[in-house]
């Protein structure tokens, strides 16, 4: 075993995880769901079968993500955010096989409480504030707030906000250089 595993944690035998990961308290990955190297999955997190979290993602305490998500590397996950898997949930219908799929894409943010309903696909880079309900698919480096979700602007790859004049931005933290070109940004 090549990542720790906190004791009241609960692994599923068909699951796999990755190197270096790390598993704490009362929290369940369940069958075959998949973890890559370097994540930390904080307390009272569940992990439903079939997740695909990639390579270094950071989800914070109280998160549940449902059948159905897949997660690019470096994803940080805030605390008590939710995914949902079904459009249209009824507790006496079980719909099992009509789960609906919900990509966040690489090094994506996701904030405190916000709720992702299923089937909207979270662009890399993202930034979704803290509370925001989205309802829509985010485009990438996309900084959205509120309920339901509105974008606000954009954000850099170290998720400081970027400015454009001329379709051009620049990140001053990390120096590098944006595009805005028919409401896409682009790294340059």
């Amino acid at each position: 075993m090549d990542y720790f595993k906190h004791e009241t944690a609960v692994i599923d035998p068909t699951s796999s995880i990755g190197s270096g990961s790390k598993i704490w308290h009362f929290s369940h990955i369940m069958k075959n769901a998949i973890l890559g190297d370097k994540c930390n999955v904080g307390q009272n997190v569940v992990v439903s079968p079939g997740v695909v979290l990639g390579s270094n993602v950071k989800v914070q305490n109280n998160v549940s993500i449902y059948t159905g998500v897949v997660c690019e590397d470096d994803v940080f996950l805030g605390p008590s955010m939710v995914f949902t898997n079904i459009t249209n949930p009824r507790s006496a219908i079980i719909r099992r096989d009509s789960y609906v799929e919900t990509k966040v894409g690489k090094g994506a943010s996701i904030g405190a409480n916000a709720t992702i309903v299923c089937g909207n696909e979270i662009g890399s880079f993202a930034l979704i504030g803290a509370g925001a309900v989205i309802t829509k698919p985010v485009k990438p480096y996309a900084l959205v707030v509120g309920n339901p979700g509105k974008q606000i602007g954009w954000v850099s790859e170290y998720g400081h906000r970027l400015n454009f004049e001329n379709n051009v931005a620049f990140c001053e933290e990390s120096g590098e250089k944006y595009t805005l070109q028919d409401d896409i940004v682009k790294k340059i």
